[in-house]
């Protein structure tokens, strides 16, 4: 037998401010304490009346390179660095408040997100989280990009991310084996920054994109390595695609128990993953069941 763990939410407001790597727009993200059972929510405060997005992947729709979500009309964008955030920290419940759709890109990490909510620290409730069990292994892709959910090693959810851009690359192969919890999170994930090719963000500028964004805020990688910058790991690109698949996998919208091991799996294989654990997962919402 064993107990769900409580809910969790934060004690008190948080913010963090920035500037959107894709628009330049400026924008201020608000965290707020939520009552039990309300999830994430990203809420447009700059729309009137404020639009209210639900971080479930029944809302979320494909934009290349990023997560978006969308309701009645209304999106978010960039959304897996705040959400890798807040369930990495296991912050069940929060309202996010949002000057503009897209979220704030920061040095490309979690980090400036997390050090904003463990500022202000988390309170529990006696509602007990949703937790899904994978009892079977669930593979989706094909030979190049592939991802499995696989049952539970040691309880909990780990992750195995490997990542190859063929040896003649500045980022080569890496990988990364993580148990996930709030410390690991913190220390092992969380730091590790988005990533871009010098052709992919020349592409991108061409394009009229992310033209705000320096080689100081974002990691652009020619075959030398980091422009204007350096690694904070040897592995840190592994790392931050590990980041945006605790991010995806928070559209869960439960505690997942399982094993995840993708090589080279992106933001659509991670989503894809986590509507089909929806269907064929084993849920578990009351208070006890038998192991």
């Amino acid at each position: 037998m064993y107990s769900l763990r409580p809910q969790q939410t934060i004690a008190a407001t948080a913010s963090v401010n920035g500037f959107g790597y894709w628009s330049g727009r400026d924008v201020r993200v608000e965290f707020r304490p939520a009552a039990p059972d309300t999830g994430i929510v990203f809420v447009r405060d700059d729309l009137n009346p404020p639009a209210r997005i639900a971080a479930s992947v029944g809302n979320r729709v494909e934009v290349p390179r990023r997560t978006t979500l969308r309701s009645a009309g209304a999106s978010v964008e960039m959304v897996e660095h705040v959400l890798a955030a807040l369930v990495g920290l296991a912050i069940d419940n929060c309202e996010v408040g949002v000057t503009a759709p897209e979220m704030p890109g920061c040095d490309g990490s979690s980090l400036p997100f997390v050090e904003a909510l463990d500022a202000v620290g988390t309170r529990s409730y006696e509602a007990p989280r949703r937790r899904l069990m994978v009892r079977e292994l669930v593979r989706l892709g094909d030979d190049d990009h592939w991802i499995e959910a696989r049952p539970a090693r040691h309880g909990g959810l780990s992750l195995s991310y490997r990542l190859d851009y063929g040896r003649g690359s500045a980022i080569g192969r890496q990988s990364i084996d993580l148990c996930l919890t709030a410390d690991s999170f913190r220390r092992e994930l969380a730091p590790s920054r988005t990533f871009l090719l010098k052709e992919e963000a020349e592409m991108l500028r061409a394009q009229g994109l992310g033209r705000r964004a320096t080689t100081s805020d974002v990691m652009v990688i020619d075959h030398l390595g980091p422009i204007d910058n350096t690694f904070r790991y040897d592995n840190e690109c592994a790392r931050h695609k590990a980041l945006d698949l605790v991010g995806d996998l928070a559209l869960a919208c439960c505690d997942l128990v399982g094993h995840f091991v993708a090589h080279r799996s992106g933001h659509r294989l991670n989503a894809e993953l986590v509507r089909v654990l929806l269907t064929e997962g084993e849920m578990i919402s009351g208070r006890r069941r038998s192991a």
